[in-house]
């Protein structure tokens, strides 16, 4: 169906030009309608690419270290400038999205990612690299921000949960691949090849997201609203700074890593007195005072924090303690992701049917038997008693994801989709993040050794266990603040 084909009930306000749309936009998104169904394939693939430019860097490093003739420091500015650029910016994206239209610019944060792509794999000297990596960020925080906002618009409100269930899985398929994918192609065609790659792939999403996304209604009053620029400049410096004192000096924490946390605090602070007083702010205080919203935007922070340490943990334990070569590390690392893939869109049907906030719930509930199981698993029952664990975590953390994203975007306003989007997507990332650092330290810690690659497997294998066992607590945490905002919604509904 054509989007201009209501033109002939001569609409007199945008207000009726919307829920004419929207009437057309219900119509057309019925389930096995094709549109509906490439619309959806642009989006997953958006999704796959962004989340794919995020882990398959990560296994090159140490060939991109030889090839720039570089330290592992100046190196990982490359995995670095891209997770940076995600981070400080995606918010602010989602919200430029509300109001110059999302189509129009998720286009534009699709070609950007390609072209960079082309960039990275072009760049003859390390530092072009990492600034091609910023801008290839620059994309992907559009094309996260942006892909959730469009499922309100092209999938009726009885399917939402299928829809987020199906992203879920693809962004779980790119980080999963990531790794594995990279390496194939380095010890192939070589590095430039894990970042062109993404030309062709990239090409194609253009072209179904062009193709079959809804067009941008215009809205006048929208359009005026205005852009805050001093609150997106604090928001992406407050994150900035925070990113760094939790990525920079892996390892130790010294007087950089806690003169940057002072500067977010500090940051973050005069980011919600500027807010409070802004005409139209990126992110409006009276958001976070929705008990709904900032209980979703806490347990994903808490869920990716222990995500990250299943990806920390898990190589140092199977090569050091199960003595496993590198190649079967990779095969058992995968066997998390391929849970995730597998799950992610069961999961989306059962939060339609049952319900995303129980979901939610059940989910967060299979993660604390999964990390709990992982904490007092003896080595002696070797890899299946990693993987068995693993699975009941990941398959947790696919239903709480698919349910938590259902439960905050089925019921956002059009005007705030982009905005509340990236806040998700923020969320999850700053999660990762933090575990990467956190759970990094805890498990340093809790092995006793200096460094765990060469630490004893026995020290190892404690470290795994006491790590697991503070994911544990993490986890219950969340479900603790879960189900203290599912019981305040009953409460309010009630009165």
């Amino acid at each position: 169906m054509s989007p201009h084909s209501d033109s002939g009930h001569g609409p007199h306000s945008t207000d009726h030009v919307r829920s004419v749309g929207k009437e057309e936009a219900a119509a057309a998104s019925t389930p096995g309608t094709p549109a509906v169904r490439w619309a959806l394939a642009g989006l997953s693939l958006s999704m796959l690419l962004s989340s794919l430019g995020t882990s398959i860097a990560n296994v090159g490093l140490p060939t991109l270290a030889q090839a720039f003739t570089a330290s592992f420091q100046q190196v990982q500015w490359i995995v670095l400038a891209y997770l940076l650029a995600v981070t400080t910016l995606i918010v602010s994206v989602g919200r430029l999205g509300d109001i110059v239209g999302r189509r129009r610019l998720l286009l534009a944060g699709i070609s950007l990612f390609t072209a960079a792509s082309v960039l990275c794999g072009l760049a003859p000297t390390l530092w072009w690299l990492i600034a091609a990596r910023a801008a290839q960020g620059l994309g992907a925080a559009v094309m996260m921000a942006l892909t959730m906002a469009f499922v309100s618009e092209t999938v009726p409100k009885a399917r939402t949960g299928s829809a987020m269930g199906l992203l879920g899985t693809m962004s779980a398929i790119g980080t999963a691949l990531g790794p594995s994918l990279g390496g194939a192609l380095i010890s192939g065609p070589g590095w430039r090849a894990i970042f062109l790659v993404n030309a062709p792939l990239g090409i194609l999403t253009l072209l179904l997201a062009h193709r079959h996304l809804p067009v941008d209604g215009r809205d006048p009053e929208k359009d005026r609203a205005g852009f805050d620029h001093l609150g997106t400049l604090l928001l992406a410096l407050t994150l900035a700074a925070y990113a760094l004192a939790m990525t920079l000096g892996r390892g130790g924490f010294g007087p950089l890593n806690t003169a940057l946390l002072l500067a977010a605090a500090l940051g973050a602070g005069l980011f919600v007195r500027v807010e409070a007083r802004s005409a139209s702010p990126l992110i409006r205080p009276a958001v976070f005072r929705e008990p709904a919203l900032s209980a979703s935007l806490a347990t994903s922070a808490l869920v990716s924090t222990v995500m990250m340490a299943t990806l920390v943990v898990g190589p140092f334990y199977l090569s050091r303690t199960l003595g496993l070569g590198e190649a079967m590390v990779g095969l058992v690392l995968s066997a998390g992701p391929l849970v995730a893939a597998l799950t992610g869109v069961p999961a989306g049907r059962i939060a339609d049917r049952f319900g995303a906030a129980r979901m939610t719930l059940a989910g967060l509930t299979a993660m604390a038997a999964g990390c709990l199981l992982l904490s007092v698993v003896p080595a002696t029952l070797g890899v299946l008693g990693y993987v068995a664990p693993l699975a009941v975590v990941t398959a947790g953390y696919a239903v709480f994801q698919t349910a938590n994203n259902t439960a905050v975007m089925a019921d956002v306003g059009p005007d705030r989709r982009g905005v509340v989007s990236g806040m998700l997507n923020l969320s999850r990332n700053l999660g990762l993040i933090t575990g990467a650092s956190v759970m990094g330290a805890v498990f340093a810690l809790a092995s006793a050794t200096t460094d765990v690659a060469t630490g004893r497997p026995e020290a190892v294998a404690t470290g795994m266990r006491i790590t697991f066992a503070v994911a544990a607590a993490l986890i219950v945490a969340a479900l603790a603040i879960a189900a203290g905002s599912r019981a305040l919604a009953r409460r309010d509904a009630g009165e």
